[in-house]
């Protein structure tokens, strides 16, 4: 077998540009070396307790952005995490050698336990038991199909550092068991920055969705934050907000044009934003053509999610198998 790239996305909505270079398109651009898993981790998404409604329009939506975008399931295998049902036992047997002092050092769970501290609250208030767990949940998602590398964000490099602490423990407890697998993280782009400034994030509200409607996606890039210099004054383009998400969509000529228009003068903000949505717009054509297609096809999403998740389950069947020998489980 190949070896194995693993790239798992919570259901949280629309995918916006921050996503599509910061994960989809290097976890993308990986099947070239690697055999890609892909899933939709529906069981994390629990952590928020959505309506049931709302959890199932909502695996829909990342099923067909993963698609639209570009993932080809011929050429990788592509699932529903809840579809895995060796994932649960998976969890249970490596959180029995996972201290529970690492967890209390996940960023989720530290940062619900610090706001809790700040507003004067039990440090566990309203914190549930799989927020807590859920370094070991994903744990178990990486190491149960013997995952090579996990391309993640910069902000992300923990789930992976804890992930290899889990490994390193199960074997040093039970013997060479499991692959402990490397994270890789893009250098050329780990962190887009919303319309505001601070990184593009869905818990800001700062961010550029790719399948908004039109209507909607002008009105986000036009709320972009920018400095109150008038065209005719030089600007810096480093600092400027505008260029740093517009240089990710022009062409290196056009790039370079902007880029001496900011230091000379003669650039019009108003006028650079609309260039923009434009850019974008033309930049995700096809992917959210194909979007409109898929993302009421439940049908056509379920059957593929469903092929998927039986190839996947073909990888994880002999991984937990070996893991139960090593612990006890089976003869």
């Amino acid at each position: 077998m190949p070896p194995i790239s693993l790239t798992g996305i919570k259901p949280t909505g629309n995918p916006h540009i921050g996503n599509y270079f910061g994960m989809y398109k290097p976890a993308i651009a990986l099947t070239q070396k690697y055999l890609g898993l892909y899933f939709v981790a529906d069981l994390h998404a629990l952590t928020t307790t959505p309506e049931r409604k709302e959890l199932q329009g909502l695996i829909y939506e990342v099923a067909a952005s993963w698609l639209a975008l570009g993932l080809d399931p011929e050429k990788s295998v592509f699932f529903r995490q809840s579809d895995i049902h060796e994932i649960p036992e998976c969890t249970w047997i490596l959180s029995c050698v996972t201290p529970k002092g690492l967890l209390n050092r996940a960023h989720a769970y530290k940062a619900a336990v610090d706001k809790n501290v700040e507003t004067g609250r039990d440090p566990d208030f309203d914190v549930n038991a799989g927020l807590f767990y859920y370094p070991v949940l994903m744990a178990a998602d990486i190491l149960l199909y013997n995952s090579d590398v996990v391309p993640v964000g910069l902000d992300q490099k923990q789930h992976i550092e804890i992930t290899r602490d889990i490994a390193e423990n199960f074997n040093r407890t039970y013997g060479k068991t499991l692959k402990v697998p490397d994270g890789v993280i893009s250098e050329d782009v780990q962190s887009i920055p919303g319309i505001d400034g601070r990184k593009m994030s869905k818990s800001y509200g700062n961010t550029i969705p790719i399948f908004a409607p039109e209507k909607e996606l002008r009105k986000q890039i036009m709320r972009i934050v920018t400095d109150s210099r008038t065209p005719e004054e030089p600007k810096d383009p480093d600092t400027c907000n505008l260029y740093q998400i517009y240089r990710h969509f022009a062409a290196p000529e056009r790039l370079a044009e902007v880029h001496q228009q900011y230091l000379d003068g003669g650039l019009a903000y108003g006028a650079l934003k609309q260039e923009l949505a434009e850019t974008i717009l033309a930049y995700f054509a096809e992917a959210r053509r194909k979007y409109g297609e898929m993302i009421n096809d439940h049908a056509y999403l379920d059957d593929l999610l469903g092929q998927g998740a039986e190839k996947a389950r073909e990888v994880a069947r002999p991984v937990l198998a070996r893991i139960r020998k090593a612990v006890g489980l089976t003869r």
